[in-house]
């Protein structure tokens, strides 16, 4: 599975910091950036970056940058000027699809020397240490950790600040394969079309259902999560679920569901190398300013053996189960 993280570029040419004033020039430039920004007219922007600037991020890689940015986060609905970092002005920013911070350098010649966005951190954002509500797995029968636990080793994703805490979890033969032949299809992998599953009961908060399933191999970096459902527990905990199949989610956005429930099939839509679930639990629904949550379940079956308020790690056989 290749990681589940949002882009983020950082170009920097420092000067000496300024005061908390925003300055005149950030305002102007700033408020360029925007228009341009929701605009489409990325050239325009390329064209606002000082010599050095379009040397170290030319014309096309511009372009692929800036539509990446609108592709995951949309059009820019609302900015406000937070604070100086140094030489830039940081801009807390609400895109369409989530909140960032964007911050902007200029050189004396009111030319953009430096562009950095990265997710937006609320300093009163609630901290949830682990799950409070009781889960089962989210699948039926019996399925393997690839990716889960507390060290790099274990699970690649303790890199990222929301999903530190998540597992990638497939479907493996007596084998270890996760595919019944060649593997060369979405068709042949033992966890593609099977049933998803609401772990507990809740609120589903957001569906994506649109997104295209890979070919196997060929993961697809624009819309990482890929189809996805988010789930709200009582307990103000959120469950998120990616990479469902294209078109196969059964519940919708504001809808109740009870444990046990269908939520979807398990695909190999977004950046996803081969079908499989990415499951983890989050503080907040926005995944860009988002910490992970440490994720137990209740009562399940681990390589043959009953556990309970058991987490799962890495090579994990495990499956729904009671005493």
């Amino acid at each position: 599975m290749n990681k589940f993280i949002i882009t983020i570029f950082l170009v920097t040419f420092l000067n000496c910091a300024f005061g908390q004033t925003e300055k005149i020039s950030n305002i102007i430039v700033a408020d360029s950036f925007e228009l341009n920004y929701n605009a489409d007219n990325f050239d325009a922007i390329f064209l606002s970056f000082s010599t050095e600037m379009q040397k170290v991020l030319p014309l096309n890689s511009t372009r692929e940058f800036l539509k990446g940015l609108k592709t995951q986060a949309g059009k820019i609905i609302k900015r406000q000027f937070v604070k100086y970092e140094q030489s830039f002005a940081s801009y807390k920013t609400n895109f369409e699809r989530g909140l960032f911070a964007v911050n902007i350098s200029v050189d004396n010649n009111s030319k953009i020397n430096g562009l950095f966005v990265k997710p937006f951190k609320e300093s009163n954002l609630p901290k949830i240490i682990r799950n409070n509500t009781k889960l089962i797995l989210p699948f039926n029968n019996e399925w393997t950790v690839v990716w889960g636990g507390d060290t790099k080793e274990l699970n690649y994703h303790v890199e990222s600040e929301a999903q530190k805490n998540a597992f990638d979890i497939l479907i493996k033969n007596e084998n270890g394969q996760s595919y019944k032949t060649t593997g060369s299809t979405n068709e042949d992998y033992y966890a593609f079309g099977k049933d998803l599953i609401a772990p507990c009961d809740g609120e589903v908060v957001l569906v994506v259902d649109g997104v295209k399933d890979n070919i196997p191999g060929i993961s697809n970096p624009i819309y990482v999560p890929g189809n996805t459902v988010i789930m709200k527990t009582q307990n103000n905990e959120y469950l998120v679920f990616a990479h469902f199949k294209q078109h196969s989610i059964a519940v919708k956005q504001g809808q109740k569901v009870s444990q046990g429930q269908l939520l979807g099939l398990c695909g190999n839509s977004g950046n996803s190398s081969e079908p499989h679930l990415h499951f983890h639990i989050q503080n907040v629904e926005d995944m860009n300013s988002a910490t992970g949550v440490k994720c137990y379940f209740d009562q399940i079956n681990v390589n043959g053996q009953y556990k309970t308020d058991y987490s799962p790690i890495q090579k994990d056989k495990i499956s729904n189960g009671l005493k």
